[in-house]
């Protein structure tokens, strides 16, 4: 006896879905695009910047090479002759 309750419940079930339902249809929310303006002016100069450390002090150059032999020098005058030249010769100091 409960057959026909539960038979005419599905058939009210399946009829109420069958229904033709009409889909929801969502437009797309429209997304503005920013679009960049011409550039502006150039803005002023910036002050200079403050001055540098000073360097480390540089490592010391390397010993020359040595110098060439000289050129030999001069001869002298001759001597004068005769006269009262003394020539005194001083003592060697005592050690």
């Amino acid at each position: 006896m409960n057959y026909p309750i539960v038979i005419a419940a599905a058939f009210a079930v399946l009829l109420v879905s069958a229904c033709d339902k009409k889909p929801t249809v969502v437009a797309p929310a429209v997304v503005a695009v920013p679009v960049p303006g011409p550039a502006g002016p150039a803005g002023a100069t910036g002050s200079g910047g403050m001055t540098g450390p000073t360097g480390a002090t540089g490592d010391t150059g390397a010993t020359g090479s040595s110098g060439g032999k000289g050129a030999t020098g001069a001869t002298g005058e001759p001597g004068k002759s005769g006269g009262e030249t003394v020539v005194v010769i001083p003592p060697t100091p005592a050690r």
